[in-house]
């Protein structure tokens, strides 16, 4: 965007500085609005400069991209254990069921 911006003045059309944060506010992801809405209520858009405009949306996306590591680290900590479950009858061998019992005892 900056790029564009130094382009455009060499050309000798300038934006105001309200108009830069405008633009750049107008073209965010929908997954922005709701911090495009805070920035919107809390800030003077004619007085902010471009610069913490981006400061902030810098932040903003350090944050939640912490947040979505911090979720996919949660969810690589949960293992979910299945065991299949079946009927042993009374006629088994001891031997079978000592060994059933052995992997309970380790599973505990």
């Amino acid at each position: 965007f900056t790029n564009i911006i130094n382009a455009l003045q060499a050309l000798d059309k300038t934006y105001l500085n309200s108009e830069m944060v405008r633009k750049i506010l107008r073209c965010l992801p929908k997954s922005w609005m709701p911090k495009v809405t805070a920035i919107e209520e809390a800030k003077n858009l004619t007085i902010l400069r471009l610069k913490d405009l981006l400061r902030s949306q810098m932040t903003h996306e350090l944050s939640m991209q912490k947040k979505v590591d911090d979720e996919e680290k949660e969810k690589k900590k949960k293992k979910i254990v299945a065991l299949k479950s079946s009927l042993i009858e009374d006629s088994e061998d001891d031997d079978e069921n000592e060994e059933v019992a052995l992997i309970i005892q380790k599973f505990k």
